[in-house]
């Protein structure tokens, strides 16, 4: 993990400004300026695109969001020579430092950009990828999906994902994110670079679900923090902060009043 961290950080720094390659940086060609991320929050994915799970199974992206459960969207593609393993390695750090598993109050969707990859390549990548994470139980809430072009274009046109196919390479130029999604399938939230706190995606979760998922405290949380899109992740929000604190004093001082009533009634009371 330490040298996932270094190259993580020697990464981000390579990938931050600008769409990269996959394999070593330098200028884009001038058909490839329009890779990036254009933004579509509150924008519906098409949940009836089709695609084809790591068993080989038809699916079509509802049937992940049937369980009333946010959703993480990655793209990229397997074969990809290291951008794309750095957003998901970037990821599955962050996911280890949830008490939550995917699957059971979220769902993660890895979906291929690369229309020539199989079922076969994302089944061997899933079994990966969640012998790495160490919980057998992710398996249940972790796809890998791959599909044709349209279909494939439908989600990342929907999300505005753009990218582009290099022939002198042999790879794709896109850039490193990773949406989130409401249960209804809407964009709530992008993070971008490649190294994801527990503590971004945790309020990522919470702030796609509505407060919907998690206990009170992470309620409490929620309201305490803002997603800061200049320095792309989550900061806190000294107001809010100010008024939980007031709010959370207030009550501690009301319970303590209450409980000191009701021993000076237990006293005047000898029948108590």
């Amino acid at each position: 993990m330490k040298t996932m961290r270094a190259l993580s950080l020697i990464a981000a720094i390579a990938f931050a400004a600008a769409p990269v390659f996959a394999q070593r940086q330098e200028p884009l060609p001038a058909d490839l300026e329009d890779v990036g991320i254009d933004e579509h929050l509150g924008d519906n994915v098409p949940l009836d695109a089709s695609f084809t799970d790591e068993t080989g199974r038809r699916v079509t992206l509802a049937e992940y969001f049937e369980s009333g459960r946010p959703v993480i969207l990655n793209l990229g593609y397997f074969s990809c020579p290291m951008l794309c393993g750095l957003v998901t390695n970037g990821m599955l750090e962050g996911l280890e430092g949830l008490a939550w598993t995917p699957g059971d109050k979220f769902a993660v969707i890895t979906l291929s950009i690369d229309p020539l990859e199989s079922h076969t390549l994302a089944k061997l990548k899933k079994q990966n990828y969640i012998k790495e994470f160490g919980r057998p139980a992710a398996a249940t809430g972790w796809h890998f999906l791959t599909g044709a072009e349209p279909q494939i274009k439908r989600v990342t046109e929907a999300v505005g994902f753009n990218y582009a196919w290099n022939d002198d390479r042999q790879e794709y130029a896109h850039a490193a994110a990773l949406f989130v999604l409401t249960p209804e399938g809407k964009i709530s939230r992008y993070l971008y670079g490649i190294e994801h706190s527990p503590k971004d995606l945790r309020l990522a979760l919470l702030e796609a679900s509505e407060g919907k998922m998690g206990s009170a405290f992470d309620k409490i949380l929620l309201y305490c923090f803002y997603y800061d899109s200049a320095k792309g992740r989550y900061a806190p929000a000294a107001m809010n902060m100010m008024r939980g604190g007031g709010f959370l004093t207030i009550l501690v001082l009301g319970v303590g009043i209450l409980v000191m009533k009701r021993r000076e009634s237990r006293r005047a009371d000898p029948a108590a």
